[in-house]
């Protein structure tokens, strides 16, 4: 049941999951790893208190098949919303920051030749805190739901806004591993609190 050094391949246990802490100097054992595709996969690959949820995809709502699993990206809504004025039509960038967990039932991407393979998916799931969830299953009634593809250099403008302005806090006693570790939690977690938007109006002067 154990992993023996020099016996076991090595390679073969890269992209495993562990299913719960290891210390250091403590035997592996086969039971404590899930390889993707296993059953329990994806469950191990969720942060602690974090949820997975699907959204339909196209080739125009998910950025023509660029998303991978790892990327980050951003949620838009657009809807058509009746008034007095007649129907006002917005996009509403609703949710920021979602980490990809898989695209279709594909965990990981497909490389061939040192290339990363471009295929178009129907499905994205993305890991996002309860609330968050919920707000996921009413937008996908409220209208059409978009990806935006996240800049890798994104998460951190965000973090400094973020300490700048005293969002995140971090305690002057913290030691350089606690520091990282609460930079680190807090670069990864979804945001849901500071939207933007654009309606008709913005984009055509013929627009109400």
């Amino acid at each position: 049941a154990y992993f023996l050094e020099g016996e076991a391949d090595m390679n073969k246990l890269l992209g495993t999951v562990v299913r719960f802490a290891i210390t250091a100097g403590e035997p592996v054992t086969q039971g404590a790893l899930v390889a993707p595709g296993d059953r329990g996969f994806l469950a191990a690959a969720l942060s602690p208190g974090m949820r997975a949820v699907t959204v339909p995809v196209n080739d125009l709502s998910g950025v023509a098949g660029f998303v991978f699993p790892g990327d980050r990206v951003d949620m838009m809504l657009t809807q058509s919303v009746e008034g007095d004025g007649g129907e006002l039509k917005a996009t509403e960038t609703i949710l920021r920051n979602l980490r990809v967990l898989a695209t279709d039932q594909a965990t990981s991407q497909d490389v061939v030749e040192g290339r990363v393979q471009v295929r178009k998916s129907t499905t994205v799931t993305l890991e996002v805190t309860p609330r968050i969830a919920e707000k996921v299953a009413v937008a996908r009634n409220l209208g059409t739901l978009e990806l935006s593809l996240r800049s890798l250099a994104e998460n951190q403008n965000d973090l400094e806004r973020a300490l700048a302005s005293g969002a995140i806090k971090v305690p002057d006693d913290a030691t350089p591993e606690e520091e990282e570790r609460i930079l680190r939690r807090a670069a990864s977690r979804p945001m849901d609190g500071r939207t933007s938007f654009v309606t008709g109006g913005d984009v055509s002067r013929f627009q109400t």
